[in-house]
């Protein structure tokens, strides 16, 4: 069951860190973003952030699943979600990521396609070397989807 969450995001960090692992990065977005929880047997088992950027786009700014119940389909169920939730309101899904061997196949099977590059955002913006899947992650790929 998903369930949106306006009250004491902070409670929720430890997963957030999982999508995003530097916490100031993830208070950046935090408080403006629409926070929804994944639940399983009263469990929260996994996480997004959604913020409206304008111009009838949203961006995804966070999506996280429980080490433990990862691999289980929750992660495309939550992007679904995401994009049913964004389509009232906006024409375009949004997001960005490492340029790893793990999220990039992700997204693309999701029916994402490569909108632009970021160089140097990990670097540039993180206090310490982000890995992936065995990879330092460097730029950020940031993707979109027609909602429309």
């Amino acid at each position: 069951m998903i369930k949106a969450v306006t009250d004491n995001k902070e409670q929720y960090m430890e997963l957030l860190l999982i999508g995003d692992e530097q916490e100031d990065m993830v208070r950046r977005y935090l408080d403006r973003g629409d926070l929804f929880v994944w639940e399983e047997n009263s469990e929260v088992v996994a996480v997004c952030v959604i913020t409206r950027e304008g111009d009838r786009v949203c961006e995804l700014k966070n999506i996280a699943v429980s080490p433990e119940h990862q691999r289980k389909g929750i992660g495309r169920k939550m992007l679904r979600f995401a994009e049913e939730y964004c389509r009232s309101f906006a024409n375009k899904l949004i997001l960005g990521t490492g340029d790893s061997p793990l999220t990039v196949p992700f997204y693309e099977k999701c029916g994402y396609s490569r909108a632009h590059t970021v160089k140097n955002f990990f670097v540039d913006n993180y206090d310490h070397p982000i890995f992936e899947g065995g990879v330092r992650l460097v730029d950020m790929i940031y993707f979109e989807k027609e909602l429309r």
